[in-house]
């Protein structure tokens, strides 16, 4: 995972930096912007369960391509839909044990490792304002629409000293996520939020009976590439 990142930023270096030399065409009139994305967030986890906490620090990190329609002529308001892959993963003391084949949960805080990946096909569509010329690459944004997610795979990992449980692809977990965001910033810098309307995991209960109606508020930083 730690190379996912490393590359992530080199990219984001790269192209953050190369959008400033590269001038479009003066002539064109008819010019796009921001049409592929990165972001790297945090998961801050909200209705939580009792005593549920996040330990380390749970990271999301998403990237795609997003097709920028200008719908005024001077292409300051446009309307985009893409196509995205985003990864996040979860450190936190609810452990996902399985007895039977079936899974249960517990909030446990005798551990070594316990944490929950997961990966999704991501289908975002935006409504855009930006201050833009065709001369410059440099002005102010603001981007907000409403995003669906499709979980193709995860995987959770709970280690102690006595125990160890691996699941792939629990069925508890819901398969959509979706929800609200927005990014706004300046240049090639922009802060980025998203909210999830729905729980991550379907129909689930902790092991005194309490309902899982655990969800995520992502927070991070969004990057642009022409």
């Amino acid at each position: 995972m730690k190379a996912i990142f490393i590359i992530a930023f080199y990219f984001v270096g790269f192209f953050g930096f190369s959008q400033e030399e590269f001038k479009p065409i003066a002539s064109d009139s008819l010019y796009r912007e921001d049409q592929f994305y990165v972001s790297l967030n945090y998961n801050l986890g909200q209705h939580k369960p009792t005593d549920y906490s996040q330990n380390s620090f749970s990271t999301g990190l998403s990237f795609g391509f997003l097709r920028d329609m200008p719908i005024t002529e001077n292409r300051h308001w446009a309307i985009a839909a893409g196509l995205g892959y985003a990864y996040n993963n979860i450190k936190h003391n609810l452990a996902i044990k399985t007895f039977n084949n079936e899974s249960a949960y517990f909030i446990d805080n005798d551990y070594n490792k316990n944490k929950l990946s997961l990966h999704y096909v991501e289908l975002p569509l935006e409504i855009r304002w930006r201050n833009s010329t065709i001369e410059s690459h440099k002005f102010w944004r603001i981007y907000t629409g409403f995003k669906a997610s499709y979980l193709f795979a995860s995987k959770s990992v709970f280690a102690s000293n006595t125990e160890n449980f691996s699941i792939k692809n629990n069925k508890d977990l819901n398969k959509f996520q979706y929800g609200p965001y927005m990014s706004f910033g300046y240049n090639t810098f922009n802060f980025y939020a998203f909210y999830a309307l729905n729980p991550l995991f379907e129909n689930s209960n902790t092991s005194n009976g309490e309902n899982i109606e655990l969800n995520f508020i992502n927070i991070g930083f969004m990057f642009y590439i022409l």
